[in-house]
């Protein structure tokens, strides 16, 4: 079956559903997993004070560490569930604006055979304009995904 599987957090409650199932699943394998979130590289400012919009990004040691920080207490919080129930567990936080090319890339170098994660389930304009980060991992990725709602 699975020996190493991917579960990616951002810390929403629809998040841990995702957690839930694949440390169950881990469990049910004897796989490992790997917890892993992805935190913005830098921070962003709308100006308004033209149209069209702009979107300016700056780097800000300060919300630098803080992004880790909390990066680092999600995935801490998805090893202590893990070792809770017996399975191994490895963390991992990444700085990256894209965030579904960092769970893919992630998911090759780290040769999990399943990614498991969870879909907001945003339809219409919302879907427009935050875009799929769960479709992107969907159509992209070379090995199997796991989507719960």
């Amino acid at each position: 079956m699975y020996k190493k599987i991917l579960v990616a957090t951002d810390g929403s409650s629809l998040s841990s559903k995702a957690i839930s199932t694949a440390i169950e699943l881990a469990a049910i394998a004897g796989a490992e997993l790997l917890a892993i979130t992805v935190v913005p590289p830098h921070k962003e400012h709308v100006i308004e004070d033209s149209p069209p919009l702009r979107l300016t990004r700056t780097r800000d040691d300060k919300f630098d560490a803080d992004q880790l920080a909390v990066g680092e207490q999600r995935v801490n919080a998805v090893k202590a569930q893990a070792e809770a129930k017996g399975v191994r567990c490895s963390m991992m936080t990444v700085k990256s604006a894209l965030i579904a090319e960092a769970l893919i890339e992630a998911a090759r170098d780290q040769h999990c055979e399943l990614i498991v994660m969870a879909s907001h389930g945003h339809r219409g304009i919302k879907r427009v304009l935050l875009g799929s980060e769960t479709q992107h991992v969907l159509t992209h990725s070379h090995v199997p995904v796991l989507v719960l709602r």
